[in-house]
C-alpha cells in the first residue's frame, strides 16, 4: 500500500510539471508571435518617426562693464590635435601649422616627435578664425590634424580688468577673480544659462588708467603700478589698472604677480597720504584745532618714561605748523606731535573706524585685512609713527573706502566693484550688496581737511605737480618705505610712491588714487613722481565723465550767493596766534593804533614773536614772519 501511494505520488508531481511546461511554452510562443507581427507591421507601414529631443546646451553667463560692454563670455572654441599614425611629411605639416597656431615650426614637430603617445594636443582653446584656416584643408595638407569642439571661454577686451575679471579652467569652472568669487551666478545648468553679472567697472575708464599706468611705469622702471578711480558718492569703482597684468585669453604666458589683483589683495605701508586721516580722526575728537601748532626743527623727539629716547625725521626743518601745513608740507614731526595729543587706545579707535584693519567688500576674492596692531600691542613709537602712514599696513581699496570720508564730508562709502545681477535673459536683474552710507567724523572736519588738501597743489605744496589748469583738486602724496623680506629692516631702495585726488576739491565726484612700486628711476618721491599721473588721469577723465571746470563749467544756484565769512584771530590781553593767517587777512591789525605789528615777507605767517598766549603790553612789539 505504501508502495502505490509513493508511485501515485510521484505520477502527480509530473503531471504537474508537464502542465507548467506546456503553459511556459505556449506563453513563449505567443510573445514571440506579437514582436514577429509588430515588426511586420512596422516594416509595412510608414510609421511616423519618433524624435528624440536633444539635450538644451546652456551657456555659462557674460560679465559686462556699467555700460553693457562684454567683458567675459561663453563661446564655441576647439582644440586642435593630431594622430601620428596618419602624418605623412611631418616637416610640412608644421610649417603650414606655424602661423596658423602661432607656434614655431621647430616646436611643433618636437612636440610631435617626443611625445609619449600617438595622440598629441598642440593647442587648446582656439577660436573660429583658427578653426576656419583649418577645417577645408583636413584632408589633405593637414592630414593627421583633428578638430575637437568644445565650449569656452573669451575676453573680448584682452587684457583690459583682466585682474578684475579672472579666469576659468577647463572645466569651466572659475579660478579666480569674479570668475570665481561670482561661480554660482555665473555657472548654467541643466535647465537655464547662468546670470550675468555686471561691474562698476567702465571699460574706457579702465582703458584710460591702464594707458597712464602704462606711461608711469616706463618712465619710473617701476616694477608696478596702482591707479584706480571711483565715484565716492556711490562707492563704485569706475575703474582699477594693475600692472603687470596679462591675457586671460593666453593664460601660458602670464605669471602669478600678473594674475595678482593688487588694489585688492595686497597690503603695504600707506606713507604720507595717511595723514589725512591721522589728522582727520584727531581733529575730530577734539585732540588738535585747526589752530593747533607744532614746532618742526627737522624730526620729533620724545623721551619715554623707560628713558628711550624716539627720533622720528621729516624731510625739512618747517618751524611751526598747524594741521594745514603739516598737509601741505607733509611735515612728519607734526603729525607725531599731534599723535601725541591722544591716548593710544582711543587713536586706535578712531582710525579703525575709517575702515582699516578689516575687509572692504568689493566683490573681489582674497580681499586683505591689512595689518593694524590693537593699541594694546602698540610700543612707545607706535602712535606717531602710524600718524604719518607707517608701521599700519593697508590695502589700495581700503584707502579709496577711507577716501569717500574725506570727499563725502564724513561719510564712509564701501567701495564696490560688482553692480547688479541680471538673468541670461536680462529681464530680471538686483544690485549687489549696496552700501550702506556710516557717518564717521563731522561734516566741518572733513570740509576743512579738503580745504588743506586743496592747498598741495599750491606752489609750496609737496602735489603742485597734479595741477590741473582749472580744476580744483584736493591731493595729498606719500612716499612709503618698503620692508626688505631679508632683513626684517627698511630697504634703502625701494619705495612706494603714492596720490590720491578728491576732484573737484569742493564737492568731490571722483576719487584718483595711485601706487608707484619700487620705482627706479632718478626719483622716487610721490609728489615727483605719482602727482603727474594723478594729473594725467585726471585730464582725460574730467572731460569724459562731465565733471565741471574752469571751460566748461556747470553752475546750478538759487540765483543768490553768500560770501563766507573770513575768521580773524581774537585780540585779548595775550598775544594772539596769527600762525597760518594771510598778509591781507592781517591788514585790519595794522591799522590799529595799540598794536606794534612787523611783517617780513609775503604769504602765510609761518613763525611769529612773541609765541601765542604772551602776555599783551603796550610796548610788546609782535613780528610775523610770512612765506
Amino acid at each position: 500500500m505504501v508502495y502505490q501511494s509513493q508511485n501515485r505520488q510521484a505520477d502527480l508531481e509530473r503531471s504537474m510539471l508537464n502542465k507548467r511546461f506546456r503553459m511556459i511554452a505556449l506563453i513563449f510562443i505567443f510573445i514571440s508571435l506579437s514582436i514577429l507581427i509588430r515588426y511586420g507591421a512596422l516594416m509595412l507601414t510608414d510609421a511616423p518617426e519618433t524624435v528624440i529631443p536633444a539635450r538644451a546646451f546652456t551657456e555659462r553667463g557674460n560679465i559686462l562693464d556699467r555700460n553693457g560692454r562684454i567683458l567675459a563670455m561663453q563661446t564655441r572654441l576647439a582644440n586642435i590635435s593630431v594622430w601620428r599614425p596618419e602624418i605623412s611629411d611631418l616637416q610640412t605639416l608644421s610649417q603650414e601649422l606655424s602661423p596658423i597656431l602661432e607656434i614655431s615650426s621647430g616646436e611643433i614637430q618636437r612636440r610631435i616627435s617626443s611625445a609619449p603617445s600617438d595622440f598629441i594636443y598642440l593647442k587648446k582653446q582656439v577660436d573660429q578664425s583658427t578653426i576656419q584656416k583649418i577645417e577645408p584643408n583636413l584632408k589633405k595638407t593637414f592630414r593627421g590634424v583633428n578638430i575637437e569642439p568644445i565650449v569656452g571661454r573669451i575676453y573680448p577686451e584682452s587684457r583690459l580688468a583682466s585682474q578684475i575679471l579672472g579666469f576659468v579652467g577647463s572645466e569651466g569652472i572659475g579660478l579666480e577673480g569674479i570668475e570665481y568669487a561670482f561661480e554660482s551666478e555665473l555657472a548654467p545648468n541643466a535647465l537655464r544659462n547662468g546670470n550675468q553679472v555686471v561691474l562698476t567697472i567702465d571699460a574706457n575708464v579702465q582703458y584710460i588708467l591702464e594707458a597712464v599706468a602704462e606711461q608711469t611705469m616706463s618712465e619710473n622702471k617701476a616694477e608696478g603700478v596702482m591707479l584706480m578711480a571711483m565715484d565716492p558718492r556711490t562707492g563704485e569703482i569706475l575703474g582699477s589698472a594693475s600692472l603687470p597684468n596679462y591675457d586671460p585669453n593666453n593664460l601660458q604666458t602670464s605669471t602669478e604677480i600678473s594674475r595678482m589683483n593688487r588694489p585688492a589683495i595686497w597690503s603695504y605701508e600707506p606713507g604720507s597720504v595717511f595723514k589725512i586721516f591721522s589728522l582727520a580722526a584727531l581733529m575730530d575728537i577734539g585732540a588738535i584745532s585747526g589752530n593747533t601748532s607744532f614746532t618742526c626743527n627737522g624730526h620729533y623727539e620724545r623721551i619715554t618714561n623707560l628713558g628711550e629716547r624716539i627720533t622720528i625725521n621729516c624731510l625739512g626743518a618747517h618751524g611751526r605748523v598747524t594741521p594745514r601745513e603739516i598737509i601741505i608740507l607733509s611735515c612728519n614731526a607734526g603729525a607725531a606731535y599731534a599723535a601725541d595729543r591722544l591716548r593710544a587706545d582711543a587713536f586706535y579707535e578712531a582710525i579703525k573706524r575709517f575702515g582699516f584693519g578689516a575687509r572692504v567688500g568689493t566683490g573681489s576674492p582674497g580681499e586683505s585685512i591689512g595689518l593694524f596692531r590693537p593699541a594694546d600691542r602698540w610700543s612707545d613709537r607706535s602712535k606717531p609713527t602710524i600718524a604719518m602712514g607707517q608701521e599700519i599696513s593697508v590695502s589700495a581699496f581700503q584707502m579709496l573706502q577711507a577716501a569717500t570720508v574725506i570727499a563725502n564730508n564724513g561719510v564712509l562709502m564701501s567701495p564696490r566693484v560688482v553692480s547688479r545681477i541680471r538673468s541670461a535673459d536680462g529681464k530680471m536683474e538686483q544690485p549687489y550688496n549696496p552700501p550702506v552710507p556710516r557717518r564717521i567724523i563731522r561734516a566741518e572736519t572733513a570740509q576743512a581737511m579738503r580745504d588743506y588738501m586743496k592747498s598741495v597743489t599750491s606752489a609750496i605744496g609737496t602735489g603742485w605737480r597734479a595741477n590741473v589748469s582749472d580744476l580744483s583738486l584736493a591731493v595729498k602724496t606719500g612716499t612709503a618705505q618698503i620692508t626688505d623680506a631679508v632683513t626684517g629692516s627698511y630697504s634703502p631702495t625701494d619705495f612706494i610712491a603714492t596720490c590720491m585726488a578728491l576732484l573737484p576739491a569742493e564737492e568731490p565726484s571722483l576719487v584718483l588714487y595711485v601706487a608707484i612700486i619700487k620705482p627706479q628711476g632718478e626719483s622716487y618721491l610721490g609728489g615727483r613722481i605719482a602727482a603727474p599721473s594723478i594729473r594725467l588721469a585726471a585730464e582725460s577723465l574730467v572731460d569724459y565723465l562731465g565733471i565741471p571746470r574752469g571751460r566748461n563749467p556747470q553752475v546750478n544756484h538759487s540765483g543768490s550767493i553768500q560770501l563766507p565769512h573770513e575768521s580773524v584771530p581774537t585780540l585779548g590781553t595775550t598775544v594772539p596766534n596769527f600762525s597760518g593767517f594771510s598778509k591781507r587777512q592781517l591788514l585790519p591789525f595794522l591799522l590799529r593804533d595799540e598794536l606794534h605789528i612787523e611783517m617780513h615777507g609775503d604769504g602765510w605767517v609761518k613763525r611769529q614773536t612773541p609765541a601765542p598766549g604772551t602776555p599783551l603790553r603796550e610796548d610788546t612789539v609782535i613780528i610775523l614772519q610770512l612765506e
